[in-house]
């Protein structure tokens, strides 16, 4: 039996914390991410570490998936050590932290290694995460450091 494809919607900050767990090690080219201005879109396609075997407790194969993360109602986006002529780097994916400002709208920093982040700000949390196609097999598995 062929697994579904995951697609996770988020409207909520503890919504935002599953979404970030199913997105930790995942590896995003820069080429990869998009800032819709006019469309008030923010886009980017990721390689997902397929980490929700692992929770069940099914061990088969490492798998990668190509997966599509998208903010809506998006007002303005910032970056913090990531150039967008450097289209062959890649960054690793940590974990998505999110604030409600004064103003009411929400902060949410995409955390990445090496001290990079985007910080997108919205309107409203509206997130979608939706894997496309097949999953591959990789070799590695994402290790962590002891702190």
């Amino acid at each position: 039996m062929k697994p579904k494809n995951l697609k996770l919607i988020a409207r909520t900050k503890d919504d935002l914390r599953v979404v970030s767990a199913y997105l930790q090690d995942a590896i995003v080219n820069i080429s990869d991410i998009a800032n819709l201005e006019k469309n008030k879109i923010f886009l980017m396609q990721l390689n997902r570490f397929m980490w929700e075997d692992v929770e069940k407790g099914v061990f088969r194969k490492n798998k990668r998936i190509k997966s599509v993360l998208k903010f809506d109602n998006i007002v303005k986006v910032y970056s913090k050590n990531i150039s967008q002529m450097e289209k062959s780097k890649f960054l690793d994916f940590l974990t998505i932290e999110t604030i409600q400002m004064p103003d009411n709208n929400y902060e949410m920093k995409l955390v990445f290694s090496g001290n990079s982040m985007i910080k997108v700000i919205s309107e409203v949390i509206d997130v979608t995460l939706d894997d496309q196609g097949e999953a591959w097999d990789t070799k590695n598995m994402p290790k962590h450091r002891d702190i």
